[in-house]
Parts: C-alpha cells; structure tokens; sequence
C-alpha cells in the first residue's frame, strides 16, 4: 500500500524534477506539460487497482509517477534506490530505455525483456505508459513514426498483456482507435 503522505511527497518530487518539461500536443505549436503525462499513466494505474485489488499498489504507484524520471531528469538509479528500495528502483530501470542500444529500434525490445523480470505491476505500468501515448500523436510526427509507435505498442500488448486483463485490453482498444491517425 501507498500512504496519501508518500503519494504527496513522491509527486512534489516529480513535479520539481519534469518541472518545465513540454511535450507536442496534435494542433500545431501546442505545447502540453510533461507532467500530464505522468498524472495520466498513474490515473491509469489507480483505476486498474481498484479493479485488480490483489496488485501491489504501492508499487504499482510508484513506479508509475517516477516510470521517466531516469531517462529524463536528472536522478539516477542510484537515487531512486536510495529514496524508495530496490522494489522501486528495478521496476523504474526496468521502464528505461537503454539508449546506448543501437539501432534504436532494439531499444523497446531489450526494455520488454527487462520489464519482463519484474513484478507484473511493473508490466501494468508499461501498460499504462502505452495507453496514454496513444492519444492523438503529436503533430510535428510524420506516418513512419505514427507507424513505428503503434507498431511498437502492439508489441508491448503481445509480450506484456499478463501483466494485467484490464490494461491489456485497454491498449487493446487504443490501437484500434489509433489507426484513424494514419493515412497510409
């Protein structure tokens, strides 16, 4: 279980780290605070808590709010382990992408695989972080890349949908909906 005080604490700590960070939106110049993204994969979590109680919540929480704070702030695994155990810290670490992978494309792959020794709430998160980047792409992405991404969340639903019935079928339904993005 996670405390209201340590849900608090970790995202004063995730708003200071994503603070100022901006992702596209889908209308043109739209500019959209990274921390939507990171409120929206643990809205995604909490919801798939409450309909598969038996799930480590705590972790499952955590590791939502700080699933990019590795590949995109500046604290480290060692920080994570410090602050929150080694629970947490593999479960983050394992939601990084390893960039020194090349080509990129394996990078996905070699992260599925680590996901894939944790705990099944750390697949749910990946789950979640999936679902979420499957709204209306960002407008400056051509169709390649709209393709590679759905392509790759096809992917994360094959190797990961154990981690947990509702996710999975949620991103189920987002790739679905996804293809009126691509007009090839």
């Amino acid at each position: 279980m996670i405390t209201i005080e340590e849900l608090q604490d970790i995202w004063r700590l995730v708003s200071r780290l994503h603070n100022g960070q901006k992702y596209g939106g889908s209308a043109p110049g739209e500019q959209i605070e990274y921390l939507n993204h990171v409120g929206s994969v643990t809205f995604e979590m909490l919801h798939a808590i409450q309909l598969e109680p038996a799930m480590n919540a705590g972790l499952a929480v955590k590791c939502a709010l700080l699933h990019d704070t590795i590949e995109d702030t500046s604290v480290s695994y060692q920080d994570i382990l410090q602050l929150f155990g080694n629970e947490v810290a593999e479960g983050v670490s394992a939601l990084t992408k390893n960039t020194d992978i090349q080509p990129k494309e394996l990078q996905m792959e070699d992260s599925i695989r680590r996901i894939k020794l944790q705990p099944k709430e750390v697949w749910a998160v990946k789950l979640a972080d999936r679902i979420v980047n499957l709204y209306a792409p960002p407008y400056y992405w051509n169709e390649e890349k709209k393709t590679q991404y759905l392509e790759e969340a096809k992917l994360i639903l094959k190797e990961l949908k154990a981690g947990n019935a509702y996710l999975a079928q949620r991103l189920e339904q987002k790739i679905n909906a996804y293809s009126k993005f691509i007009s090839t």
